[in-house]
């Protein structure tokens, strides 16, 4: 590891050399199943014709100009989002941490503009994750990501997940509106009821408080939907995403009713990179793909699919898997046996994964993966497995493979 990096990053000690579809190549030339994505950024894996082809266009052309001028290439990207969602209005940025500042900005500024500068509070839920910002890991709340900076900044109050008693219980006449991933990746793949979003809708809108949902992870098609609160039946006020938008080139956004982006005016926000000509080429190229006829219609199948074989690898692995989570391609085992144990031994059968709290290990392909990808990422889960336990417990391997490839 390089000296000249600070310490922030346990790197594992690997690094690829190039990638196609839904596989990377490590310098010492082994290939290696990508069910990580680069932590659900890569949604149509590595070297897409269209994405790339396009990037090195773009490039050739202009990459920066500042949100000075006029931005074609974000005229049009806000105008496919807008098409396709809930959304009236898109504000870009570079990441998901910076879209969900601006999605509590905007609340905040909604709440002061209509007369109630009072309203500042968010609330948001034990077990989140909204980025690593000073603001969002208060947001997030997790007291190891806040020790050693300081106090928390103000305005973001606490509650259990999935549990509308306490949601009505902490809301005060200084509560602006709430904030919540329809599914918690980084605390291990816990996903809201829809019974729970539709009581939180409820809830704004009998408060006058504004839904903003951090699809940070979920959206873009990880779930079968373009936005995963979709399948809750519920319309937000405002939403963040990031990560998979861009398929790879850093790009965030904060998709909002015009009620609340109305307020956003000349020099109350900013950002100098957010929505530049190269990002949105590539989030175009994204979006184009995902709402291809029978695009999201595949995704869910094979996530049906791929949810089935996972089922099956816990039925023949229980002493390390006990349970699966989520839903489409974003997907989680919850491990018997520690994640330190667990991952190298799926990396040692060329599987990536990643690891998520309470003891999951996260499963977030390209969102290009096919049922066979699926399988085959399944036997070398149970191939782990196997070398993980003791052979006397193990199922035999043809009847194993035979489970697997029902």
């Amino acid at each position: 590891m390089s000296a000249s990096l600070m310490p922030n990053y346990k790197r594992i000690d690997l690094a690829f050399e190039h990638g196609e579809g839904p596989w990377l190549v490590g310098t010492d030339g082994r290939r290696y199943l990508d069910f990580g994505a680069g932590i659900a950024v890569s949604s149509l894996g590595h070297a897409h014709p269209a994405l790339t082809a396009a990037i090195a266009e773009q490039v050739g052309r202009v990459m920066h100009v500042s949100n000075l001028y006029r931005i074609p290439q974000a005229e049009a990207l806000a105008d496919r989002l807008v098409e396709a969602s809930f959304a009236d209005a898109v504000l870009f940025c570079n990441s998901g941490a910076e879209a969900n500042e601006g999605l509590v900005k905007l609340i905040r500024r909604a709440q002061y503009m209509n007369g109630h500068p009072e309203r500042t509070r968010v609330l948001c839920f034990q077990g989140a994750f909204h980025g690593r910002t000073l603001a969002m890991i208060s947001a997030t709340g997790n007291p190891a990501y806040l020790e050693g900076f300081g106090s928390p900044a103000e305005g973001f109050d606490h509650v259990p997940f999935n549990d509308l008693e306490a949601v009505c219980a902490a809301i005060t006449p200084e509560t602006a509106g709430i904030l919540l991933e329809p599914i918690q990746g980084e605390s291990g793949i816990q996903a809201a009821d829809p019974a729970f979003l539709q009581g939180l809708r409820e809830i704004c809108d009998t408060h006058g408080l504004y839904l903003g949902i951090d699809e940070v992870q979920t959206g873009m098609g990880r779930t079968g939907t373009l936005f995963a609160f979709e399948q809750a039946g519920i319309t937000p006020d405002v939403v963040s995403v990031a990560k998979g938008l861009g398929g790879g080139f850093p790009i965030g956004a904060v998709l909002a009713r015009q009620a609340l982006a109305r307020h956003l005016t000349p020099g109350t926000h900013g950002t100098t990179f957010g929505g530049n000509p190269l990002a949105c080429t590539a989030g175009l190229v994204v979006v184009d793909e995902l709402l291809k006829p029978g695009a999201m219609q595949r995704i869910t199948r094979v996530g049906a699919a791929f949810g089935a074989m996972l089922q099956e690898v816990v039925a023949q692995a229980p002493e390390v898997f006990d349970e699966v989570r989520g839903t489409g391609l974003m997907r989680g085992l919850h491990c018997r046996l520690p994640l330190s144990e667990v991952l190298p031994a799926v990396m040692d059968q060329g599987l990536l994964a990643i690891t998520a709290g309470n003891n999951v290990l996260r499963l977030v392909p390209p969102l290009i993966v096919t049922e066979e990808d699926c399988r085959l990422a399944c036997a070398r889960l149970l191939a782990a497995a196997k070398t993980l336990i003791p052979a006397s417990s193990s199922p035999s391997p043809s009847h194993r493979d035979a489970r697997i490839a029902q």
